[in-house]
């Protein structure tokens, strides 16, 4: 379900184990998991605003709430936000490289 909702959310990331644990490489154009306790739905708009470790900047990026974990159990409470948009490619491309070989650990993400 697609809604007309639209929120801002923050997420800072210092390192690349954290990194890790957030980034979303099984969703189409990547995206990351930003815990929060406020309540969204599937398919809500949303604006990161992501920061990356020795990067200056945070990037303003356009997303789609994708996944969504409910607080409970060992489990952070929740959501992916897929990357939209023009610089969205970018972006990933960015994590990705910072991630290098880290992509495919076998390590437990927030996710999955």
């Amino acid at each position: 379900m697609t809604t007309d909702r639209k929120a801002i959310v923050s997420l800072t990331i210092t390192d690349r184990g954290a990194l890790q644990a957030a980034y979303m490489s099984f969703v189409e154009g990547g995206g990351v998991f930003v815990p929060t306790n406020q309540a969204y739905n599937l398919g809500d708009t949303v604006f990161l605003l992501f920061g990356l470790m020795d990067e200056s900047e945070r990037w303003p990026v356009p997303g789609k709430v994708v996944w969504i974990t409910a607080a409970g159990g060992n489990s952070v409470a929740g959501i992916g936000v897929q990357f939209t948009g023009e610089k969205a490619g970018n972006v990933r491309r960015i994590v990705e490289d910072h991630l290098g070989g880290l992509i495919s650990s076998e390590r437990p993400t927030n996710t999955m």
